[in-house]
């Protein structure tokens, strides 16, 4: 059984509609979108290392409604959903996917680094663990501007066991950064349960021994995400950094290549008992927030906004061959590749 499973959930809510609202779009957003991104991968319309976030949509969508308008955000490579729930426009999203020049990355970044600066989202980072030291600079910035601003860092279950976790982590306490750090435990890092990998199966007992708060939440519902990186988020403007443990669960592979054998279909099951979005649609439709065709018409426009997307994506061009040295220093004049 993997340790990412948390059993707790809402009963009673104080958030508004129109968050739950927000939380039922944005998520099925993401679930379509990566559906659509499998499908299109098996036709080799997207190549390279494809990581879907299938099932942990929450983890991204309940911290967007915790955030302020100027926080920063980085990620690992399992990164779709994250641009997705800032507002990034799914076209720019799935074109980078296709590794076309209307990409956010303008076609260079593909799966694994996407980027918005329009959005604040500081990238997704194909190296494990590379982005827990860069989420910890960025904050660095925040302080040293004397902004108001934190940023919210996420990383997977693997990193943990990183070496630069431990450096960041250290520094982060040592200068009181405003940076709310977030492990993403769906249990298995690629195919290696979290119980294989070290005696300390509850990750959020690593940030203890710098003395920071540290607590577990439960991720398969954006509520929870929501109140805890609400917490933390105010904890970290004032006093520095935070670690969420975030228990969820990807219904997927851990990438494209991965048939997921190492996990049993019980085992499955049971968390799809779980899935965020029908958690969000019960909590809509038992209090009466919307009703089953209102739900349905969001169901129409996200099933519109996928398939323009891939319109999108399938009419843009690739980039120039000539592009490759743009964007790779400040200036745009390269003498060297006048000779």
């Amino acid at each position: 059984m993997a340790s990412g499973k948390s059993n707790s959930k809402t009963e009673k809510t104080t958030v508004s509609k129109e968050k739950y609202l927000f939380w039922f779009e944005n998520m099925l957003l993401i679930r379509r979108f990566e559906e659509k991104a499998g499908q299109l991968y098996g036709k080799q319309k997207i190549r390279g290392f494809c990581h879907l976030y299938i099932g942990q949509e929450a983890c991204a969508s309940g911290a967007v409604t915790a955030m302020k308008e100027g926080d920063k955000w980085i990620t690992a490579y399992r990164d779709h959903g994250h641009p997705l729930a800032l507002g990034t426009d799914p076209k720019a999203v799935m074109a980078e996917l296709f590794a076309k020049e209307s990409g956010c990355s303008k076609g260079k970044g593909g799966s694994m680094h996407l980027f918005d600066k329009e959005k604040n989202f500081m990238g997704g980072h194909g190296i494990v663990g590379g982005q827990i030291p860069l989420g910890a600079g960025i904050a660095f910035a925040e302080k040293y501007k004397e902004t108001d601003n934190i940023c919210i860092c996420y990383m997977g279950d693997g990193a943990v066991r990183q070496g630069a976790l431990h450096e960041a982590f250290n520094m982060a306490m040592l200068w009181k950064l405003p940076v709310v750090f977030v492990i993403e435990n769906n249990g298995y890092a690629m195919g290696t349960s979290v119980e294989r990998t070290s005696n300390v199966t509850e990750l959020y007992k690593i940030g203890h021994a710098y003395d920071m708060p540290s607590e577990p939440v439960s991720a398969m519902d954006p509520e929870n995400v929501h109140s805890a990186v609400s917490k933390a988020a105010d904890h970290a403007r004032k006093k520095g950094p935070y670690l969420l443990e975030f228990r969820t669960y990807r219904y997927k592979g851990h990438s494209m290549s991965d048939p997921a054998k190492y996990r049993s279909k019980e085992e499955l099951e049971e968390y799809r008992q779980q899935d965020p979005i029908e958690i969000v649609r019960k909590k809509i439709l038992d209090k009466k927030m919307a009703k089953q065709q209102d739900l349905d018409k969001i169901e129409e426009k996200v099933k519109n906004i996928v398939a323009e997307s891939v319109e999108f994506a399938e009419s843009s061009s690739f980039p120039e061959e000539n592009n490759i040295y743009s964007d790779v220093y400040a200036e745009e004049n390269y003498p060297f590749l006048e000779d």
